[in-house]
């Protein structure tokens, strides 16, 4: 038995905007990054202005580059008759899946005027996916 309730398809529809919220929120808020790639290498750089090496942590795991930090950046400004604070903090991260030809043994990373360039080479030959598995019957 089914209960039939006006209310009940009320709720879901208020709710549906805010369903992906958080997700969109960490888009918003994680650093701006671009992705590029040749024959040797695939090219990750990701702007962090005013953020200190010593504040991101990189890693690779599974298949997936991770990037972590903090940013904390404050500007002071002050005149005569004026005076003007501001300061920006919070942590941010940002991952990238790679390519099967990724050699993720072997990822380098600069930092440099701000931004974050993380190359991962191409293997010479591509590690297969997968592969088909024979049934035996009987």
């Amino acid at each position: 038995m089914v209960e039939k309730n006006p209310m009940a398809s009320f709720w879901p529809q208020m709710i549906e905007p805010f369903r992906n919220f958080g997700a969109r929120l960490a888009e918003w808020v994680a650093p701006v990054s671009e992705a590029s790639s040749d024959d040797a290498a695939y090219r990750i750089a990701i702007e962090l202005p005013g953020v200190e090496e010593k504040d991101i942590h990189l890693s690779v795991e599974g298949g997936v580059v991770t990037v972590r930090g903090e940013k904390k950046t404050e500007r002071e400004e002050k005149g005569e008759t004026w005076y003007f604070s501001e300061r920006q903090f919070g942590a941010f991260a940002r991952s990238f899946r790679l390519p099967a030809d990724a050699d993720d043994t072997a990822v380098k990373a600069a930092l440099k005027d701000g931004v974050l360039t993380v190359t991962v080479p191409r293997r010479a030959q591509a590690v297969p996916e997968g592969r088909r598995v024979p049934i035996s019957t009987g």
